[in-house]
């Protein structure tokens, strides 16, 4: 299990990621730093990078991707049209933190059924070390299913909102996404 080394809201924020990928049909992929503070109230956690976003070292980096989206009627605020580093401050100011449950694994590709020998991030010893956090959203089922075996009984000291991928990989319609992800507005109410 990978230990979390966050960095503070201003390193974080200039995207100071550890993403690695390696070529090959059984790519090695990595996660990027946790991103948060100890404004964090809000915790969401994908899986792991898609191929895109180890390429641009940003979260969410696949354009047809609607995290950013998602996020921007959730916190208020509209974050597609700022550069990264002020997605990223945004979401800080607004109590919101990022992570991944998988530190690294093996992923032709970017789909999460091709994860692979994954080792997964520490997520309790995050949580430890940020008093504050409340609620955890898993972006996607993959990211849900293996984050609540990660946390195990831990899960029940937070309210857990599992949400349906912001990927465009999982293809509902973008309102349907949208009315699932608003339930993360009560979270941010500080």
């Amino acid at each position: 299990m990978a230990t979390p080394t966050a960095t503070p809201a201003t390193a974080t924020a200039t995207a100071t990621a550890t993403a690695t990928a390696t070529a090959g049909p059984a790519a090695r992929k990595r996660c990027f730093d946790p991103v948060l503070d100890q404004r964090t109230r809000l915790l969401v956690l994908g899986s792991l990078p898609g191929d895109q976003s180890l390429l641009r070292n940003e979260y969410y980096g696949n354009r047809q991707n609607r995290f950013w989206m998602l996020m921007s009627e959730v916190v208020g605020e509209a974050l597609v049209p700022l550069d990264y580093a002020a997605r990223l401050q945004a979401l800080l100011r607004h109590g919101v933190g990022l992570w991944d449950v998988v530190a690294e694994a093996s992923r032709p590709g970017s789909l999460d059924s091709r994860i692979r020998d994954r080792d997964d991030n520490d997520l309790p010893a995050l949580l430890l070390r940020f008093p504050r956090i409340a609620t955890i959203a898993f972006n996607g089922g993959t990211a849900s299913r293996l984050g609540l075996k990660v946390l195990g009984g831990r899960a029940a000291g937070y309210r857990i909102v599992e949400l349906p991928s912001s990927s465009p990989a999982h293809t509902i319609p973008y309102a349907e996404k949208l009315e699932r992800w608003a339930a993360l507005r009560p979270a941010l109410a500080g």
